[in-house]
């Protein structure tokens, strides 16, 4: 699986506490190994983020991605708490 980051996720990720920052890559670990772990919460989302999926990364915090390559590369594209990124 090859994962890659947008600008937007990087600069949102860059602003995270130590603490997110430290429990999306254990977060980013568990996915790798197993995409839909039920400590994920991997799952679809709908409305005008209806093309991506979402998992859990810490509390409030989600992490937005695609897929492409039938799962094969993973491309996140945004990092924040709930009400950032659904607001």
């Amino acid at each position: 699986m090859k994962i890659e980051y947008s600008k937007r996720f990087v600069k949102e990720f860059k602003k995270c506490s130590p603490k997110v920052k430290q429990t999306f890559i254990k977060k980013l670990e568990l996915f790798s190994t197993d995409k839909n772990h039920p400590l994920l919460n991997n799952h679809k989302l709908s409305g005008k983020l209806k093309d991506y999926r979402s998992i859990n990364v810490d509390g409030d915090f989600r992490a937005i991605f695609q897929e492409f390559n039938n799962g094969q590369t993973i491309y996140f594209v945004m990092i924040g708490s709930h009400s950032q990124l659904y607001s």
